[in-house]
């Protein structure tokens, strides 16, 4: 790619692999849960918080490790991140109880919050030509996009040989090849005449409000958006945001300068890419569900449900998805995956009710994996394409927390809409069963406005930077 071409492509294929690590221990975890609660006498609340805890710490902490990688080295902070994840995940392999097991979790979202934080930093700052970036942002988009439902299949694979403590125990060989490639092949990061003090009360504030916000989103998609416990968190969460804006407009050195708040590109495809994740996030937990419960699925057979839809991906990863974005720009070509995902979920959400999984659901995996393949790439390369490379950790840290708090906030949305047309339905006089497939129904139907409005709101970049569309 330039004078160093093999290093940084090594160095690359390390990254990316410390990102595969993240992604599918988010889907392989899931998969596990029933064995984990069976093994363990969890109580159901028990069981939520061994996702719940990870999900605050990782996304409490993007920003803070996002800004700390710009100051300190980004390089560092992905090792540490990496080297802490790892540590924790044989932690979490040991747990002989709820109270452990939740406290190891609650450590790898802080290791995966560090690593995940400055992933797209290095991509950018060790491909700064249009052309390579795009290439590099292919190799993540297929890490991330496809190694969701890679963790189904992975997470059924190793829980019925092996046993659920080996969803853990497999990051430890992973993680230690990552952080390997990343020293050897990585150059070291530049030495900084003088660095900044960290400001420690808008790092605070802000990781109190994310970790609050996370809480109370998580919290409404297992009772509901009124409860007392939902309504304080994001409260609490709005109140401390207040805080944080006020200090950090008066701060010298802020740990979120409001001035990165005004590069349009980056906030509007963060904005965008949450209403993405309402519908690809909707697809992995409805879809997991309506084959599982629907169908009878085994885990195994779930992965491999999801197979359309991942290699899928991964062709348009190996150039397609970057081939189109130079030939058409990234905005059209985002546009279009949009509209490609939508169509997808609207075919979903009409299936009928005892649809089997053949011929229309493969064919719908892969028109939804035509969609989110196509727009993760041209969001990725807009959000970054003016983000100044001394604070390239913090915009990496803002793309991946928006991921983040689409999350919860999808499956929040997501199980309340599907659970109020299940009511619904039943109180109808339709059969539970039926009403049951038909909230899951229901529920694509609300992600695919989600993803519509992110449609629209894409049609507003048309105006984008000579550099983004290059």
């Amino acid at each position: 790619m330039d004078h160093r071409p093999r290093r940084r492509i090594l160095g690359l294929v390390a990254v990316l692999l410390g990102q595969f690590m993240l992604v599918l221990d988010a889907t392989v975890v899931h998969v596990a849960l029933p064995s984990i609660q069976g093994d363990l006498g969890l109580t159901p609340g028990e069981l939520t918080w061994i996702n719940s805890s990870y999900l605050i710490a990782f996304g409490g902490l993007l920003l803070l490790f996002g800004r700390l990688g710009d100051n300190f080295g980004r390089r560092r902070i992905f090792v540490v991140g990496v080297a802490a994840f790892t540590v924790a995940s044989i932690l979490c392999g040991l747990a002989p109880g709820p109270v452990s097991l939740i406290c190891a979790r609650f450590a790898q979202g802080i290791g995966a919050a560090a690593a995940s934080s400055v992933i797209l930093a290095i991509i950018a700052t060790e491909f700064p030509l249009p052309a390579d970036r795009a290439t590099a942002m292919s190799g993540y988009m297929f890490v991330s996009v496809s190694g969701g439902s890679l963790g189904l299949f992975v997470g059924g694979l190793l829980t019925q040989t092996l046993g659920w403590h080996w969803i853990f125990w497999i990051n430890v060989p992973v993680g230690a090849v990552a952080i390997y490639g990343v020293l050897r092949h990585l150059a070291p990061d530049a030495r900084r005449v003088a660095r900044a003090p960290v400001d420690v009360v808008g790092a605070v504030l802000v990781t109190g409000a994310a970790m609050a916000a996370i809480y109370g989103l998580v919290e409404a998609g297992h009772t509901s958006v009124t409860a007392p416990a939902v309504r304080i968190a994001l409260a609490i969460a709005l109140t401390l945001l207040v805080l944080f804006v006020a200090v950090e407009s008066q701060h010298p050195n802020a740990l979120l300068p409001l001035r990165i708040l005004r590069i349009r590109s980056l906030v509007l495809t963060s904005v965008v890419r949450g209403f993405m994740a309402m519908g690809l996030f909707g697809v992995f937990f409805l879809a997991t569900l309506d084959m599982s419960g629907t169908l009878g699925m085994s885990p195994l057979e779930v992965g491999l449900g999801f197979l359309p839809q991942t290699l899928t991906v991964a062709a348009l990863s190996l150039g397609g998805s970057a081939r189109l974005a130079r030939r058409f720009g990234p905005v059209r070509v985002l546009v279009g995956g949009l509209a490609l995902a939508a169509l997808g979920l609207a075919g979903m959400a009409m299936l009928p009710l005892h649809e089997p999984y053949f011929p229309l659901r493969p064919l719908l995996h892969v028109v939804l994996g035509l969609g989110f393949g196509s727009a993760f790439l041209p969001l990725l390369t807009l959000a970054m394409a003016d983000v100044p490379p001394a604070d390239a950790g913090l915009g990496s840290a803002i793309v991946n927390l928006s991921m983040q708090l689409a999350a919860a906030v999808s499956t929040a949305l997501l199980v309340t809409a599907a659970t109020f047309r299940t009511r619904d339905l039943a109180e109808s006089g339709t059969p539970l069963a039926d009403a049951v497939v038909g909230g899951y129904r229901f529920g694509y139907a609300v992600a695919v406005a989600g993803v519509l409005v992110g449609l629209t709101l894409a049609l507003r970049l048309r105006s984008v930077s000579p550099r983004a569309s290059t």
